[in-house]
């Protein structure tokens, strides 16, 4: 596996650009507001994935082969296919700032899960870190008159272990030699788009009728917030520290905030602003120390070369 020192970029930028992927993903709850039909989570996850994981594999075609058939399924389970429709469960039944506090206990999760699966000890800085962020965060989006309703808790909390450990696998398994992050995207936005397929269909049933403007919206979130943020999200895990990585999941609400402000004429206040500046705080905190996130590079199991495909797509 590559390490930054090696790349086509030093690991700062590295880090620059794997966080525009959080702040793009900011827009994904005024996008689902303004232009998506509503209450259909799972047909929208699954229009999110599906398309963009095939997309993807038609333009690379690489296929997983091997141990990496079961790895892309289970990497695509916890990534896409549970995440996703827990998300918009969250979104749908919870008001967007307790939804948006819950996703931003994933960097908390993900240092337990670094700590199982990479021997990654949680040191006091990233704890700290962690609860800083989630302060800001909950300073930014919290209402006092937000309710709180179970199942949407539940599905908050769920979805955010599971994005938190499919990172820290991410990370652990690497990809197979000759293997781009493009390729591997797409194999977890199919895995994750397929499992969501029959789920759908028997929760929600057939297809709602669309209009320009829903197509619209699926299209930004297909290829913008998804095919390329999840490239550049999977591209910064293969170079950077998991737990660095997953502490910038704490610009998208962040980005929403802003995004609200901007576009929906929503006021921010000084506690937002203030909540912001602790977001921005807890994710610089995250941040590994010069020289880790070489030392993080070297992945935890060798990863054996598959064959080559007859016709690569680099």
């Amino acid at each position: 596996m590559r390490i930054a020192s090696h790349g086509s970029l030093p690991a700062v930028g590295t880090l620059a650009l794997t966080a525009l992927t959080p702040l793009v993903w900011g827009s994904t709850y005024a996008v689902t507001t303004e232009f998506l039909p509503p209450d259909r989570p799972l047909f929208t996850a699954l229009t999110r994935a599906l398309p963009a994981g095939l997309a993807l594999l038609a333009v690379t075609r690489v296929l997983p082969r091997g141990v990496w058939v079961w790895r892309a399924a289970v990497l695509g389970a916890l990534n896409i296919g549970a995440f996703f429709p827990l998300l918009f469960l969250a979104a749908y039944r919870l008001p967007g700032g307790v939804a948006a506090v819950l996703g931003a206990v994933g960097p908390l999760f993900a240092l337990a899960f670094a700590a199982l699966l990479l021997a990654e000890r949680p040191t006091a800085r990233k704890v700290l870190a962690g609860l800083v962020g989630l302060l800001g965060v909950g300073l930014v989006v919290l209402r006092a008159e937000a309710r709180l309703d179970m199942v949407g808790v539940l599905a908050g909390l769920v979805g955010a272990a599971s994005m938190s450990a499919g990172t820290v696998l991410t990370k652990r398994w690497g990809r197979p030699e000759g293997v781009g992050a493009l390729a591997l995207t797409g194999w977890q936005l199919s895995a994750g788009g397929l499992l969501l397929v029959p789920v759908a269909l028997l929760v929600e049933g057939a297809p709602p009728a669309l209009s320009g403007e829903n197509l619209l919206g699926y299209a930004y979130l297909g290829i913008v917030g998804t095919a390329l943020g999840y490239w550049i999200w999977f591209r910064g895990i293969s170079r950077l520290p998991a737990t660095s990585v997953a502490f910038l999941a704490l610009l998208s609400p962040v980005s929403a905030a802003v995004i609200g402000w901007a576009a929906l004429g929503q006021a921010l206040s000084p506690v937002q602003l203030l909540g912001m500046v602790l977001a921005l705080g807890g994710t610089l905190l995250g941040q590994a120390p010069a020289g880790a996130s070489r030392r993080a590079e070297a992945p935890p199991e060798p990863v054996r070369p598959v064959a080559e495909p007859a016709c690569p797509s680099r």
